[in-house]
């Protein structure tokens, strides 16, 4: 099937609050440009500078999403059109995204990546560290006497992301996407600004939605094989 076809059988699929994020990440802007006429508006690229090099071929009606593991020397290249960051896993990361959006006078929307898998490859923060950064997000946010380099309000924490164990055990990838869920339903009590829940890709995707997420990013589903 075309790219486009692929794309039409996965949304129809989707519930309405479900968000698609189409990874596009080592594919040609042709691909892109095919999923783009489809309808397609929201794409995930994991390397900045390829997303950069897209980004200024490209549509500008397209919301970037950085989607990989992100170096705070890099920040800077994306600042001034990135849309949503969803590997945020420490808080120096955040303070550096806030000051490289500041300069371009914009709110960058970031998730914070928990880890949940039993890898020791992916990255991503514990509880009490998620505790932490939202709570100096909520109150530096709203401190109108600290000085402008204390305020964060050049990022919005707006949710969650996490990626699950690489397996082929549902029962375990079901686990840590319930677990992730759970720690999501309770954060929002006391933080009204999580509303996303980034879970799933191409071969888990179905049962993420099922355990509660509410944006899946999918590549080689739509795109093919890398």
């Amino acid at each position: 099937m075309s790219i486009k076809d692929n794309l039409l059988q996965i949304k129809s699929q989707l519930p309405e609050n479900v968000t698609l994020v189409a990874v596009s990440k080592t594919k040609p802007v042709s691909d892109l440009m095919e999923a783009y006429n489809a309808g397609q508006r929201i794409f995930g690229e994991n390397k900045i500078q390829e997303m950069t090099e897209k980004w200024e071929q490209m549509p500008k009606d397209i919301q970037w999403h950085m989607i990989g593991h992100v170096q705070t020397n890099k920040v800077k290249y994306m600042a001034k059109y990135v849309s949503l960051i969803h590997g945020v896993d420490s808080l120096k990361l955040l303070e550096e995204i806030n000051k490289q959006a500041a300069k371009h006078n914009r709110v960058i929307d970031c998730l914070l990546q928990v880890y949940i898998a039993e890898e020791e490859s992916k990255f991503g923060l514990d509880e009490n560290e998620l505790d932490e950064i939202l709570h100096f997000v909520q109150t530096r946010g709203n401190a109108e006497q600290s000085g402008a380099n204390d305020k964060m309000q050049n990022v919005k924490v707006i949710g969650l992301m996490g990626m699950a164990t690489f397996t082929d055990n549902q029962t375990q990838i079901k686990k840590e996407f319930l677990n992730l869920k759970s720690l999501f339903d309770k954060l929002k009590t006391h933080h009204s600004s999580l509303t996303t829940l980034s879970m799933g890709m191409s071969g888990d995707y179905k049962l993420a939605i099922e355990c509660g997420s509410t944006m899946v990013r999918i590549g080689s589903s739509i795109f093919g094989n890398r």
